[in-house]
C-alpha cells in the first residue's frame, strides 16, 4: 500500500533493466512534486497511475517533476506526461533527455574511440549500438529550469539541492534539513554499489569525466551532512548512511588494489583487466563492467600508483 510518511510517498515501479524496480517519490510541498518517473513503458505508466490513485492523486495533479539524474529508468516516463508539465534537474540532463543527432553521434564516437583504446576486440563493438537502443526507454523532453548546488526548488522551500556527480554527471539529491531526510537517487543504494558510468566529455571540455573520483568525493561530501534517512533510487531506505559510505569507499579501494596486484605481474589493458574482474558477466554486461574497470584505473592513476603506456593506440597500465 502506497502511503504518505513525513510528507513523502515512495512509489516502486517496474523496469526492463537488470537493476530491477526503481523508486520514485511524491513530495507534498507548496507544489505537488514527483521526484523521478521511471522508464518509458506501458507497464510502468500503469503502475505509477495505480499507486498515485492510492494516494488520492491523478497524474494530472502532479505540478512538477524533479530528476535526480538522466538515466532512462529514472527519466523515460516523462513522455507520458503533458508537455506543459514543468521538469527540473541538473543542466547536464538536457543532452540526454532531449538528445540531438549531433550528440548521439558524439556519444557513439566517444565510445568507439574509447573501446579501441581499452583494447576491446572489434567483435564487441556491437555493444556501442546497444547503448543507443537503451534510449528507447528514455524520453524526448527539455528541462523547464536548472537545479544546482544549494538551490531550493520552486515549491519545495524546505528542500535544497546537493550535487552528487559520479554515477551520472547530472546527479543531484534533495535534502530536508528539519528532519534530516535525503532523497538520493542512485547515489547510495543499500545492497549494491552504484556503477560509475562512463560518459563523453562535458560541453566545452576535451577530457572525459572520471566518475569514480567524482563518486568518491560525493560520498565524502555526504559524510559531512547530518542525514538520518536516505530514500534511494532502488531498494530499501538507508538509515546507517555513514557506515555504508565507509563500506563503499573501502570496498572500492580493495578492488583497485586487486587490480594493482595484477599489474605488478604484467601491464594490462582495460579489457584484459575487465575479464579478470568480471569473468562470468563481462560478455553480457560489457558497458557496465568496462565502466567499473576504468574506475579502478582512474583511481590508481590519481594515487600515482600506476602509469599509462600508449601501445600503438591501445592504452596499457603498469605499476609506476
Amino acid at each position: 500500500m502506497t502511503e504518505w510518511k513525513n510528507g513523502v510517498a515512495k512509489i516502486t515501479l517496474p523496469t526492463p533493466f537488470r537493476v530491477g524496480d526503481v523508486n520514485a517519490y511524491v513530495i507534498k510541498g507548496e507544489r505537488l512534486t514527483l521526484v523521478d518517473v521511471g522508464p518509458k513503458t506501458e507497464e510502468t505508466w500503469h503502475s505509477l497511475t495505480e499507486q498515485l490513485k492510492e494516494l488520492g492523486i491523478q497524474p494530472s495533479d502532479i505540478e512538477q517533476v524533479i530528476l535526480t539524474h538522466h538515466h532512462p529508468d529514472h527519466a523515460g516516463l516523462l513522455d507520458y506526461f503533458p508537455d506543459s508539465l514543468e521538469v527540473y534537474g541538473h543542466p547536464v540532463n538536457d543532452r540526454w533527455i532531449h538528445p540531438t543527432e549531433a550528440f548521439l553521434a558524439e556519444n557513439e564516437h566517444f565510445f568507439m574511440k574509447s573501446f579501441l583504446e581499452f583494447g576491446i576486440p572489434e567483435t564487441y563493438l556491437q555493444f556501442i549500438g546497444m547503448l543507443k537502443k537503451e534510449l528507447k526507454y528514455s524520453c524526448d523532453r527539455t528541462l523547464t529550469g536548472h537545479l544546482r548546488e544549494g538551490d531550493r526548488p520552486l515549491g519545495l522551500s524546505d528542500w535544497r539541492v546537493i550535487e552528487t556527480p559520479g554515477h551520472a554527471q547530472s546527479h543531484i539529491g534533495l535534502y530536508r534539513e528539519k528532519d534530516a531526510i535525503f532523497i538520493g537517487g542512485d547515489h547510495l543504494l543499500a545492497h549494491i554499489s552504484p556503477n560509475p558510468i562512463l560518459e563523453p566529455p562535458l560541453p566545452g571540455e576535451k577530457e572525459r569525466p572520471k566518475p569514480q573520483l567524482q563518486y568518491n568525493q560525493s560520498l565524502k561530501k555526504l559524510l559531512e551532512v547530518p542525514i538520518d534517512l536516505v530514500y534511494s533510487g532502488h531498494g530499501e531506505e538507508i538509515y546507517n548512511k555513514n557506515e555504508l559510505i565507509h563500506k563503499l569507499l573501502s570496498k572500492q579501494h580493495e578492488r583497485a588494489q586487486k587490480v594493482k596486484s595484477w599489474l605488478e605481474k604484467e601491464p594490462l589493458t582495460v579489457f584484459e583487466a575487465c575479464q579478470l574482474l568480471f569473468p562470468k558477466i563481462y560478455q553480457r554486461q560489457l558497458s557496465l563492467t568496462i565502466s567499473e574497470t576504468v574506475a579502478q584505473f582512474d583511481y590508481l592513476t590519481d594515487l600515482e600508483e600506476i602509469s599509462v603506456v600508449n601501445d600503438n593506440g591501445i592504452i596499457r597500465y603498469a605499476v609506476s
